[in-house]
C-alpha cells in the first residue's frame, strides 16, 4: 500500500501556487520544502497512529490508552508532557519551545462513539466487539495529522533556529461537547497567538467567518420523588419519572414556538428501577443548540423553567447539571487564507484505482450515493448572505473565542458515508485514511511555518478577531465556576469492555497495517 505522496510533485505544485496566488506573508519556500519532506518521511508514523487509535476504540473521557500512546511518542521527541489538563484525566498537553516567538496550539479530537465498533476495510456492518465504542466519526485520524506536522516543523525550527513554541493538545469527549470550554476557562491557551485545529472529512479545505452550525449547552435534569408500591399504594408515591415525562411533553409542545435555527434533543438516562416501584429518581439529558450565545442561553433558561414547572406539577423536585458547552464557531480570516493557499499547494492525495474501487464498494454495500474520492480541493469557505439555519456543533468554537483559530478539514474518509454511524468507520483504518492524513499534515506544517516566520500574519489574525469577530458577539458561555467536567461519563462501559478491547489493539511491531492484523484484503471488493 502506497502511503506517501510524491515529494517532488507536491513541491512543484507549491511553487506554482506561490507564483500565481495573491502575495501574503508566508514562510520561505526552502523551509516549506523541508517541512513537506519531513511529513513524507513520517508517512509510516501517520499510518501507525491512525490505525492504533482506531483500534483503541475509546469514547469520551476514557481516552487513556490514546493519551499514553500519543504522549509516549511526543515525549520521546522532546516534548514536555502534562497529563490531566484542566482537571480532565484523559487530557494532556505536549509542549516544545525554541525560545521566545509565536506560540501555536495544534489540536484535534480523539474520542469515539458508543456502539459503533466496526472492522475497517469492509462494507458490511461487522463489529469488532458487538456493542462496543468505535470511530464512527473518524477522530482516530486527527492527532496523526498534528503529530506528523509538529515533528516536521520542529526539525525545520531547529535547523534554522526559528523561535517559537508548539503545543499539541487532544480534543477530549468532543462527541459529548464536554471539554473545550473547560480548557478555555482553566487558561490552557493563555499567551498563545494562534490555534490550528483539524477535523476529518472527505474533502480538503478551510474557511473563515461565523460557522454555519450551532453552539450548544448540554444539561442533565434529575428529578427526585418518593418511592412506593406501584400497585398497593401508588398514592403514597411521587414519581420522578412523571416529572421527566412531563418536562419532555412540555418541551415538545414548546418546539412549535422556538426559532427555526434551534435544534434540541434528549434521552432519558434514568427511568427508574422496575414497574411496580414508583421511581424515586429519574433523569433526562438535553442538548440545546442555537446559532448565537443569546440563543443558547434563552433555550437553556426555557428548559430550566419547564423542568421546574414539571417538578411542581408532579410533586417532585429537580436539580440540573451542566455537562458541556460549545460556543458558536467563528474562524479567523487571515489564518484561513494562509492555510487555504497551502492546501491548494499540497493538493488532494494521489488516489489509486484500488482506493477508488474501495470507495465505490463502501457506497454500494451501504446504499449510499455513488461519488468517487475527490480529486480537487474545494473553494475557500467564506461568509454567506443566506442566514444560517442551524445544525451540528463542535466545541472548537470556545477556543475560537480565546485566540485566533481555524479548522483544516482533511480528506481521510469516503464521500456520502453517514456521520455518527457505522458507515463512517469503515474507511478509517485504510489507505484512504492514511493518505488523507498525510495531506492534512503537510497543510498544517506549512501554515504553522507561516505563523512562526511572519509576524504580520499573527498581527493581522489578532486584528481580525478584535475588529470583526468581537464586533459581532462576545464570549458568553453557559458555565458557572461550580460546573465541573463530566469525567464520569462512559467509565462504567469501558471498565466492563476494556479487557475485551485490548485483544484488538494494533501491534505495529508485528503487522504492517491494522488491515493486515485483522486479515482484511484491500480493496476487498470481492472481485
Amino acid at each position: 500500500m502506497k502511503l506517501r505522496h510524491r515529494t517532488l510533485t507536491a513541491i512543484a505544485a507549491l511553487s506554482a501556487v506561490t507564483l500565481s496566488a495573491p502575495a501574503h506573508a508566508e514562510a520561505p519556500q526552502a523551509y516549506k520544502d523541508e517541512a513537506i519532506a519531513g511529513v513524507e518521511d513520517r508517512a509510516k508514523l501517520v499510518q501507525e497512529i491512525v490505525d492504533s487509535i482506531f483500534s483503541f476504540q475509546e469514547p469520551g473521557f476514557q481516552e487513556f490508552q490514546t493519551r499514553d500512546y500519543l504522549t509516549d511518542i511526543l515525549e520521546k521527541n522532546g516534548f514536555t508532557i502534562v497529563k490531566g489538563a484542566a482537571g480532565i484525566p484523559s487530557a494532556f498537553t505536549a509542549t516544545w519551545s525554541n525560545g521566545e516567538g509565536p506560540k501555536i496550539a495544534l489540536g484535534s479530537d480523539v474520542d469515539g462513539l458508543l456502539g459503533l465498533s466496526q472492522k475497517p476495510g469492509t462494507g458490511e456492518i461487522t463489529p469488532l466487539i458487538p456493542g462496543a465504542p468505535g470511530h464512527g466519526e473518524g477522530h482516530n485520524s486527527g492527532m496523526a495529522v498534528m503529530v506528523a506536522s509538529a515533528l516536521a516543523v520542529k526539525d525545520v525550527m531547529e535547523k534554522h533556529d526559528i523561535k517559537g513554541t508548539l503545543m499539541l493538545w487532544p480534543g477530549i469527549a468532543e462527541e459529548l461537547l464536554a471539554t473545550k470550554a473547560f480548557f478555555v476557562r482553566e487558561g490552557m491557551f493563555e499567551g498563545f497567538d494562534a490555534c490550528i485545529f483539524t477535523h476529518v472529512a472527505n474533502s480538503f479545505g478551510t474557511g473563515y467567518g461565523q460557522g454555519r452550525g450551532n453552539g450548544m449547552v448540554s444539561v442533565e435534569y434529575t428529578f427526585q420523588g418518593k418511592t412506593s408500591h406501584g400497585a398497593g399504594a401508588p398514592w403514597a408515591g411521587r414519581s420522578a419519572l412523571d416529572g421527566v415525562e412531563l418536562m419532555n411533553v412540555a418541551w415538545n409542545f414548546r418546539r412549535e414556538h422556538l426559532p427555526l435555527t434551534q435544534r434540541s434533543h434528549y434521552v432519558i438516562t434514568n427511568g427508574g428501577g422496575q414497574p411496580n416501584i414508583v421511581p424515586g429518581e429519574a433523569s433526562v439529558w438535553y442538548y440545546f443548540r442555537d446559532h448565537t450565545f443569546d440563543g443558547i442561553r434563552e433555550l437553556y433558561e426555557i428548559g430550566n423553567t419547564i423542568s421546574e414547572a414539571a417538578a411542581a406539577a408532579t410533586g417532585t423536585t429537580v436539580q440540573r447539571r451542566t455537562l458541556g458547552y460549545a460556543a458558536p464557531q467563528w474562524a479567523n480570516k487571515p489564518l484561513a487564507e494562509a492555510a487555504y493557499k497551502n492546501i491548494q499547494a499540497v493538493g488532494m492525495p494521489d488516489w489509486t484505482a484500488e482506493d477508488q474501487a474501495f470507495a465505490r464498494m463502501l457506497q454500494e454495500a451501504n446504499d449510499r450515493p455513488l461519488e468517487p474520492l475527490r480529486s480537487e480541493v474545494g473553494e475557500l469557505g467564506v461568509p454567506s448572505d443566506i442566514p444560517p439555519m442551524g445544525g451540528g456543533s463542535d466545541d472548537i468554537g470556545d477556543i475560537m473565542w480565546a485566540l485566533p483559530t481555524i479548522t483544516i478539514r482533511f480528506p481521510s474518509n469516503v464521500p456520502n458515508m453517514i456521520g455518527h454511524n457505522i458507515t463512517a468507520a469503515m474507511a478509517m483504518a485504510t489507505p484512504v485514511a492514511h493518505k488523507g492524513a498525510v495531506a492534512g499534515a503537510k497543510a498544517v506544517a506549512l501554515t504553522t511555518l507561516d505563523i512562526l516566520t511572519t509576524p504580520e500574519l499573527v498581527s493581522e489574525a489578532k486584528k481580525y478577531q478584535q475588529e470583526v469577530q468581537f464586533a459581532e458577539q462576545s464570549y458568553d458561555p453557559v458555565l458557572t465556576p461550580e460546573d465541573k467536567p463530566a469525567i464520569h461519563l462512559n467509565k462504567e462501559i469501558m471498565d466492563r469492555l476494556r479487557p475485551e478491547l485490548e485483544k484488538f489493539y494494533y501491534d505495529p511491531s508485528k503487522y504492517d497495517t491494522y488491515l493486515d492484523q485483522l486479515g482484511v484484503d484491500y480493496p476487498n471488493t470481492g472481485g
